[in-house]
């Protein structure tokens, strides 16, 4: 049977039902949890519900059909104007990043960097990213407390972007503080926080600019210098769209990467087995990262837009029509993921997550993120035997991109 949707709409408050009888899921409010046991109840009632920003699709199988059908494009492109934001400069570049592109723009941007990303310059950087780490953790490992976002997952990410991106590694907290500052537009307040993103989208965007200038007169072996000649060769990546892609880099690469490792290492801590056995087995480190992803990751939902009126899985959906995937309702789908609901040594046999994306759209950056996480995360678990968590901290709300801004932990400190 097939049914139909209508234009976006919803009651008030963080749950309730409209007219056609969905869920309504208020994914706008700033105390709405996405891993909350209200989205698995909504799970087992339907794949599909309504949300304040279109619908939402919380089983596996639908998931991962969705990400893949190429009459969905992705829907990101319109994330500001649906937070209210109309114009300026912040929307004009959001509009030209990767994320926001589809069809042969996409296609041909995506094509022309992938070459920086190659998994053998990637491995080559590793004992790098093992040095940054071990730097890091001989910071704390002696005291017996962290605060570990500013003190390791913080450092850590926007140390390696610096690397990555061939950029002065002491320069690391200025790259961070513009890193933090944009990673609000993916916030559910970016029309809030609109003068600090685009103070920080003029600063990156500058920084970026010389760096691009400086490579194009002496050439490094680094990411930028790789795209700077690629771009001297055939001029098929233009300027403007190697300076736009590598701000994009800059702050989504730096951003992810400090949030999955705090999100990661609440996970674990709330696991105290598998945190202890991948102290022991630091070759588990890889698989830890996947299953870190799976029931707890950044990026809370990835979004599709129809590029016509379609229907999927007996549902009809005008073009337009926006759907979020619900990563973590996904993720942890009992349809799919078998019991333990979370054992890093079976990771590998679960279903693939999503929090990478999947599809045309699959995060360019996945090798980069996934390598320096699962060097960082054995490290931790070795330095910080017995963690818990001294306090609550500080978190982001559980939607859009989520993660924690202060993360204290007490543990047995090292004895020399």
């Amino acid at each position: 049977m097939t049914t139909g949707v209508g234009g976006v709409g919803g009651v008030g408050g963080s749950a309730g039902s409209d007219a056609s009888g969905r869920v309504f899921l208020d994914l706008a409010d700033p105390a709405f949890d996405t891993t909350s046991e209200q989205v698995h109840a909504a799970r087992e009632a339907d794949w599909l519900v309504r949300t304040s920003y279109g619908f939402a699709v919380l089983r596996y199988d639908e998931a991962n059909e969705l990400l893949t059908d190429r009459r969905f494009r992705q829907g990101n492109a319109r994330w500001p104007e649906q937070n209210g934001v109309t114009e300026g400069p912040f929307l004009a570049w959001w509009q030209r990043v990767l994320l926001s592109l589809d069809g042969d723009d996409h296609a041909r941007l995506r094509r022309l960097l992938m070459p920086a990303f190659k998994r053998q310059s990637i491995l080559a950087m590793q004992p790098r990213f093992v040095e940054i780490a071990e730097d890091l953790v001989a910071g704390f490992a002696d005291r017996g407390e962290v605060e570990l976002i500013a003190e390791f997952a913080e450092p850590y990410s926007a140390r390696i972007l610096c690397l990555l991106l061939g950029l002065p590694e002491q320069e690391w907290e200025q790259v961070a503080h513009w890193a933090d500052d944009l990673g609000r537009s993916f916030g559910i307040a970016v029309a809030q926080d609109l003068p600090l993103i685009e103070a920080a989208l003029e600063g990156l965007t500058g920084y970026v600019d010389a760096a691009v200038e400086g490579r194009a007169a002496h050439p490094r072996d680094d990411l930028v210098s790789t795209l700077v000649q690629a771009h001297a060769a055939d001029g098929r990546l233009t300027r403007d769209e190697l300076v736009v892609g590598l701000v994009f880099l800059a702050f989504a690469g730096m951003e992810t990467t400090r949030n999955q490792i705090g999100l990661a290492v609440q996970t674990l801590l709330r696991h105290p087995d598998q945190w202890q056995l991948l102290a022991e087995r630091p070759e588990l480190g890889a698989a830890a990262v996947e299953e870190v992803m799976r029931v707890n990751p950044t990026v809370t939902w990835v979004t599709r837009e129809a590029t016509t009126d379609l229907e999927f899985r007996g549902v009809h959906f005008p073009a337009g029509s926006i759907l979020q995937v619900l990563s973590h309702a996904a993720g942890t789908d009992p349809r799919v993921m078998p019991e333990p609901a979370f054992d890093i040594t079976t990771a590998r046999e679960r279903a693939p997550h999503l929090g990478f994306g999947k599809g045309v759209h699959h995060c360019l950056g996945h090798f980069v993120a996934r390598t320096d996480m699962a060097v960082a995360l054995p490290m931790l678990a070795r330095a910080m035997p017995e963690a818990v968590a001294d306090g609550p901290g500080e978190w982001l709300p559980v939607s859009g991109n989520t993660g924690a801004l202060s993360f204290p932990i007490r543990f047995r400190a090292r004895t020399r």
